[in-house]
């Protein structure tokens, strides 16, 4: 009995479709094992550099202002109001410039009474003067007069002891007569201590009224003074830069009135990165850039505290300024911080830290491709940065910004 079999187009059939089956398999597999395809970046928009060994200059930079190095205050002695404004902010003046005029009538009034308190006190050291030396004129006739009476007593009992001697008199009557010589000599001796007491006592009176108006004579300078201080002058040869009170305002007594600066002398106000100060030192050269010219300056003064992230950073400037430079001119200033003699060093990469490790981009022979690498960076400059490994000196690196493409290990440039 014969044995129906399929036909052998319908067996082809089959194997070809189990050889598709089987390819599809076998590329999608080799299409999983593909790494993707490198994202491509246009040459023209990255920043690229050339790793270099040799001398780097390590340097810290910061933006500032330029201020006078000597700057006058002025600030109002007494309380007033200002009558006349006679100069205006930019004028060159001198010392003897006159600025403002104040008024105040209290302060006239107390000059016054200062020097009416002055003029009797000295008419009372006049009057005192002459009533003292009348008081010792008539101790001193009074001190004669003793004077007199004991060389009387004294004639009186010489002539009772020489005539008792002769026995011509009563020793009672020479009693008497040495009992008023004693009389008289203490009386003369009494007179001439009232004397002596009166002349120290008119010496420390006229010395205690000369005391008091010496003080006057303070207090009479001191209302002058703060009348004089009225009239408002510059105290020194410079630039009035500010001026800012107008005619009919009101200054109390330490208000500021005006500034005055010397501006050919000036100095450069930097203010540097907190993180960065660390290495700058009072002494080392620095270049001031005032974009009309550069000036060479070094280090003077650092400040003792840091403000909002930031430290201040006196710069003594060594050249001429170049035209156009003026208090609160805005600057930038190079700081030279060290010199490093034989490093490995790139320009400074827009990423990344002194003393840290970044992936950078290494361009491959050919420089059509670049591989992510890491590198290793050491100390710091503004426009260079010290590499420690991951790079050889020749190597090619991209510094431009390159996060993202951060999840690639290579690119592709065009």
């Amino acid at each position: 009995m014969d044995i129906p079999r399929a036909p052998a187009r319908r067996r082809k059939r089959y194997i070809y479709i189990g050889a598709g089956v089987v390819a599809a398999v076998l590329t999608s597999l080799a299409l999983t094992r593909l790494e993707p395809a490198p994202p491509t970046v246009d040459r023209a928009v990255v920043f690229t550099d050339t790793v270099k060994r040799g001398p780097m200059v390590r340097q810290v930079r910061g933006t500032g202002t330029l201020v006078p190095e000597e700057v006058r205050w002025i600030t109002a002695v007494t309380q007033g109001r200002v009558e006349e404004k006679l100069v205006e902010p930019g004028a060159q003046v001198d010392e003897n410039t006159v600025l403002l005029r104040l008024s105040n009538p209290d302060v006239e009034l107390q000059a016054l009474e200062a020097d009416r308190q002055l003029n009797s006190a000295e008419l009372e050291l006049v009057n005192l003067r002459a009533s003292l030396e009348t008081q010792r004129l008539s101790q001193e006739a009074t001190v004669a007069s003793a004077q007199m009476q004991y060389n009387e007593a004294m004639r009186r009992y010489e002539a009772q002891k020489e005539l008792a001697e002769r026995g011509l008199t009563s020793q009672h009557e020479l009693a008497q007569a040495r009992d008023a010589a004693e009389e008289a000599a203490r009386r003369l001796e009494i007179e001439q201590q009232r004397l002596e007491v009166l002349s120290r006592a008119q010496a420390a009176q006229i010395r205690s009224q000369e005391e008091q108006i010496h003080r006057l004579r303070g207090i009479v300078r001191f209302r002058r003074q703060q009348l004089e201080s009225m009239t408002v002058r510059a105290g020194a040869e410079g630039v009035v830069q500010e001026l800012p009170l107008e005619v009919g305002m009101w200054a109390n007594a330490g208000a500021t009135l005006a500034k005055v600066v010397q501006p050919g002398r000036l100095k450069a106000v930097l203010r540097v990165p907190e993180t960065q100060i660390r290495d700058v030192a009072v002494g080392q050269p620095a270049i001031i850039d005032t974009r009309n010219g550069t000036i060479p300056g070094r280090v003077v003064r650092i400040d003792p505290a840091a403000v909002s992230g930031t430290v201040g950073v006196d710069v003594k400037l060594e050249g001429e300024l170049p035209p156009g430079a003026r208090p609160d001119l805005s600057v930038d200033g190079v700081i030279e911080v060290e010199r490093l003699d034989d490093v490995v060093y790139m320009a400074r990469p827009a990423y990344g830290q002194a003393n840290s490790t970044i992936g950078i981009f290494k361009l491959e022979p050919g420089g059509n491709t670049a591989v992510r690498v890491n590198v290793r960076l050491g100390r710091s400059s503004v426009h260079t940065i010290e590499v420690v490994s991951g790079l050889q000196p020749g190597d090619v690196v991209i510094l431009s910004d390159m996060s993202q493409w951060d999840e690639y290990d290579r690119v592709r440039l065009r």
